[in-house]
């Protein structure tokens, strides 16, 4: 009978933290990166769209970067399951568990999922120097060089660092991996011609490509993108790179254990923020496309990230490259 009535208790306990939440309680995002970068701009304008259907309360961002974002993810991890810290973290979640050994969580059962925010696409870009004006010209180029071609990125565990892995494996070619400490003097070096290539998000090659700077030779969507200022780019697979596609996708993530009528209101509140005119518009400017489709869901959001593991850990074990 005791053991019934404290079973009761914690079920009202628990009935009665839903209702409330979030109390006028402040709500952390976890961002896994540097303050500053993609990922913490998707962040700051995800908290603000999701600071009306939260009641109106403050939405704070933690940047906990390192060791590939598995230092901010364990720290979610290890939170208090009741619905005021989250993670908000890009394709990591899908490359961590092969990136770093001893990883002190599990993606698949550690957290509770609550939909995929966006999908950013990638552009591959060169040194301006490079004598080619397209992309069949570019594979010219680098079979005319084999050996000799590196390839920059923002560091291991990174976007840029993801698709070079990637494109690699897909071309079957290998290049001498030069990793730097965040995109900016990666993209300088690329600009100044001390690397080759360099494969990133559009939210940082964009500026670059429309001044200039740069040469960019196709996108890694299936289709071209929408952006007038890079509708003219083929994608990697009507350029002869058939199956390349690789987006840099953001998740939401919650402590497992967290009570499901929260979860629920989470869930809730991303939705109406994903639809949210000024939210969609800030990503289109920093060239992301919204989620709309069924990984918006919890149970499509983690389908799909088992997805990814799949695909990734297989490449990521080939290169031997880890985080820590």
């Amino acid at each position: 009978m005791k053991k019934l009535f404290a079973l009761a208790a914690i079920a009202l306990a628990v009935g009665a933290h839903a209702q409330d939440f979030p109390s006028g309680k402040s709500i952390t995002i976890v961002v896994p990166f540097a303050a500053g970068g993609p990922t913490d701009r998707v962040a700051r304008d995800l908290a603000e769209a999701l600071r009306k259907p939260l009641g109106g309360g403050t939405v704070i961002i933690d940047n906990v970067p390192g060791a590939g974002s598995s230092i901010g993810a364990a720290k979610v991890a290890r939170a208090t399951p009741d619905g005021y810290t989250l993670l908000l973290n890009h394709i990591a979640m899908a490359t961590v568990p092969s990136l770093v050994r001893n990883l002190p969580f599990k993606v698949e059962s550690d957290f509770e999922y609550l939909g995929i925010v966006n999908d950013v696409p990638m552009t591959l870009i060169s040194k301006p120097g490079i004598p080619a004006t397209n992309y069949k010209e570019l594979t010219t180029w680098i079979a005319a060089n084999k050996g000799k071609i590196n390839i920059g990125n923002a560091g291991v565990g990174s976007a840029s660092h993801l698709c070079g892995l990637l494109y690699q494996s897909a071309t079957k070619t290998e290049m001498t991996a030069v990793p730097y400490k965040g995109t900016a003097p990666a993209i300088t070096d690329l600009i100044g011609g001390q690397i080759d290539l360099l494969c990133d998000q559009t939210t940082n090659t964009t500026p670059q490509i429309q001044a200039g700077k740069v040469k960019a030779f196709a996108v890694t969507t299936p289709k071209r993108l929408a952006l007038p200022m890079l509708k003219d780019l083929p994608t990697l697979d009507e350029a002869g790179l058939k199956n390349f596609q690789v987006t840099i996708w953001h998740g939401l993530y919650a402590p497992k254990g967290t009570p499901a009528p929260v979860l629920k209101k989470l869930n809730d509140a991303l939705k109406v923020a994903l639809k949210d005119p000024d939210f969609i518009h800030r990503e289109e400017l920093l060239g992301a496309v919204v989620a709309t489709d069924g990984r918006i869901e919890p149970a499509g959001h983690k389908k799909f990230v088992t997805e990814e593991i799949a695909k990734w850990t297989p490449i990521i074990k080939a290169a031997g490259v880890y985080a820590e």
